[in-house]
């Protein structure tokens, strides 16, 4: 559906509210036709940013690293200097050691790789739908999209089953870190002031990071097949180990981003596919196109936001000046529904190929689960869907409060299994 146009003095990219009713679609429609780098200034601690929302200004900040860098952190916070280090993840870093910490677990995102766990990851996905369709009414991200992706991270991280709920709500409240509901302590209030040494400013950090160091204490020195035990054992190509911190934050990323993002991904999609039932019967029809769909699906999803840049040196764009140390915000889900890139962006199109879409990033720092995502998505649909007469909304969707993640807290569906 074509968004609601918005007049360029009303486009406001900090308010949370915009976003807690998905109506930011508008906001970047306008700054791609009139405000291509576009500055917004932040309340509170932040100094600003510029937004880059077409997509080839995206595709190429996203790829030079040189000029904008990832080292000064992803997200819109500023974490204070002396804890930049601590907090520095796989994301934060570019460079050689930003290659040589996604190759410790590189290979085993890998097509190859996953090829084994895809029986494995249907029956996960049948018990998950079995389970669901017992109920004629439910929330599809609770019963579906939650818990399916934490069942197969469950495994890959070999946890037992007795600790998904945990997960769950950790994951909730780290991309919930600006909603009220969800976070324990909200990102820009005076109590986060004395978590600024933790991710996302939340005390939610030091639970998960006890329990990775858990299971790191279990499984170091074994020759086991989890995640954990590689991350712990393989040595980094270049000779330097993991120190506490790199591993703390590689188990939190793995924890969150391995779960969160696909959860909203194939929430969006089902959104999407009731919206176009045209195209949930496709689907269904040509099983062989399967992987196409689902490319699609991803693009219009778009369960990421944004993530940015700073820059390291002045640069000219689009007329204006960005200086050096400035923040650089890509809006991937702008990108995504770019015009000059995607004909009819606003229509899901499982046809639509090629699909060179954003979502997973571009570049050095392209998500390392893109893989698995894009399997998970895949069988779960081709579980799902054949088992579904009929499928409606039975209450209204919430959206997480954030302009980082395209979250969805609630979905109530109402269903009549075949």
């Amino acid at each position: 559906m074509q968004p609601k146009s918005v007049p360029l003095s009303d486009v406001n990219l900090t308010n949370l509210d915009t976003f807690v009713n998905d109506e930011a679609w508008g906001m970047f429609d306008t700054l791609r036709h009139e405000d291509p780098l576009h500055w917004s200034d932040e309340e509170g601690d932040g100094s600003g940013f510029w937004s880059v929302t077409r997509y080839e200004d995206i595709e190429m900040v996203n790829k030079d690293a040189e000029t904008f860098t990832s080292t000064q952190f992803v997200n819109l916070e500023e974490p204070p200097s002396e804890f930049q280090d601590l907090r520095r993840s796989i994301l934060e870093s570019d460079g050689t050691r930003h290659q040589t910490l996604r190759k410790l677990l590189a290979r085993d995102f890998s097509v190859a790789q996953l090829r084994r766990y895809e029986e494995f990851l249907r029956d996960l996905a049948r018990i998950t739908v079995d389970t669901a369709l017992q109920n004629e009414e439910f929330d599809f991200v609770d019963s579906i999209a939650a818990d399916f992706p934490i069942q197969v991270l469950a495994r890959l991280l070999a946890v037992p089953d007795e600790k998904i709920p945990q997960l769950i709500s950790w994951g909730n409240e780290i991309v919930g870190f600006s909603d009220p509901e969800l976070a324990r302590v909200m990102v820009d209030s005076v109590e986060a002031q004395n978590y600024k040494h933790l991710p996302f400013r939340s005390p939610v950090s030091l639970e998960i990071f006890e329990y990775g160091r858990q299971l790191a204490a279990d499984r170091t020195g074994g020759d086991g097949e989890d995640l954990v035990s590689k991350l712990v054992n393989r040595i980094p190509e270049d000779g330097i180990p993991l120190s506490q911190s790199d591993y703390d934050n590689f188990f939190l990323l793995l924890v969150v981003a391995g779960n969160e993002t696909t959860r909203q991904a194939i929430t969006l999609s089902m959104k999407a596919l009731m919206e176009f039932p045209d195209q949930m019967q496709y689907f269904l029809d040509h099983p062989e196109k399967a992987q196409i769909g689902i490319e699609e699906m991803i693009r219009y999803a778009s369960p990421v936001y944004h993530f940015r840049r700073t820059a390291t040196k002045d640069v000219e764009m689009h007329g204006k000046q960005i200086k050096s140390g400035d923040k650089v915000v890509m809006w991937f889900a702008s990108g995504n529904h770019d015009e000059e890139k995607f004909v009819d962006p606003y229509s899901l199109d499982l046809t639509r190929f090629p699909n060179d879409h954003m979502t997973f990033g571009k570049g050095s720092h392209a998500c390392l689960g893109a893989n698995l995502a894009r399997l998970e998505m895949k069988i779960m649909f081709e579980t799902l869907l054949p088992r579904l007469e009929s499928i409606e909304k039975a209450g209204p969707i919430d959206y997480v409060r954030s302009n980082f993640v395209h979250g969805v807290k609630r979905f109530p569906v109402r269903v009549k299994a075949k």
